[in-house]
């Protein structure tokens, strides 16, 4: 009877060498853990609701008609010369996913500690799977807003815009999206596993952040001197640019997406180098 190669079941045991210590290989082999905890996110997230998988709909619709009445009506606050609902409504697209991924992964390791002490497996597996799961959400909103875009084309002639062909590069900036809010929350993780009080910081964090962002309002409403300042917060180059590609007014110049891809990249890389760090030793600490 014809036995198995030994060398199929050798396991070796080695010391940690990789210059992250987050075993990146050893993602690809749990690749079905991966799609399969995406999809439990997506699916346990609005189980058992009236609405469902509806609210994310439902969600940027409110809001969009809070920002078109508070800031649009009230304040006045300009919305380049674009239909205040589509203005709000593209704004939101960048930002909601930005925000869905920070809040899903700033607590990754507390939350998700019983997981950790239990069994073994990369530990970022669990970040990557709540990217991947707040996808889905991402297309939904995008085409609700297809809806009111071809609503508004069809029905306004009096305003200008349309979708520039820049928008070929729409799944580059959502990469970036994904990348960023990786990187912050990786690092905002890091520091409420030592930090548990963060873990109440994380929402005013998100709030403040959104607020210093121009989804409610132009960048083009600074003085171009002082663009820059503002300019310094990697989503404002990020909502700009959905805006630019999908309604065809936004500014966006080439020194702020190069901050901006700059500064991502840090992020990115301090997220897992702190990640990396904290999660070889929390299990223990808990």
């Amino acid at each position: 009877m014809p036995t198995s190669d030994p060398a199929e079941y050798e396991i070796v045991l080695r010391a940690d060498t990789s210059w992250l210590g987050l075993e990146l290989k050893g993602i690809w082999h749990y690749r079905d853990l991966l799609q399969l905890l995406g999809c439990r996110d997506f699916a346990s997230r609005y189980k058992q609701t009236v609405l469902g998988p509806l609210w994310f709909i439902l969600q940027p619709l409110l809001m969009t008609v809070v920002f078109t009445v508070i800031f649009g009506h009230v304040a006045e606050l300009p919305t380049d010369g674009l239909p205040p609902m589509l203005f709000y409504l593209c704004g939101q697209l960048g930002w909601n996913y930005f925000a869905a991924n920070f809040n899903s992964n700033s607590a990754t390791l507390v939350s998700n500690a019983g997981l950790f002490s239990k069994v073994y497996f990369p530990r970022l597996v669990v970040p990557l799977s709540s990217v991947i799961s707040n996808l889905f959400a991402f297309f939904i909103q995008i085409a609700t807003f297809a809806c009111f875009y071809v609503s508004f084309k069809t029905g306004t002639a009096s305003v200008d815009f349309g979708m520039r062909w820049q928008a070929i590069f729409l799944p580059l900036v959502l990469l970036q999206t994904a990348v960023l809010s990786l990187g912050v929350g990786l690092l905002m993780s890091s520091l409420t596993a030592k930090y548990r009080d963060l873990t109440h910081v994380s929402g005013l964090i998100i709030q403040v952040w959104m607020y210093a962002t121009p989804v409610i309002f132009p960048l083009s409403k600074f003085p171009q001197k002082w663009q820059w300042v503002v300019a310094l917060n990697p989503m404002t180059s990020i909502v700009e640019a959905f805006r630019f590609m999908l309604l065809g007014s936004g500014t966006v110049h080439s020194n702020h997406l190069i901050c901006s891809v700059s500064i991502t990249l840090l992020a990115f890389t301090a997220g897992l180098l702190a990640f990396g760090k904290v999660e070889k030793t929390f299990v223990d600490t808990i």
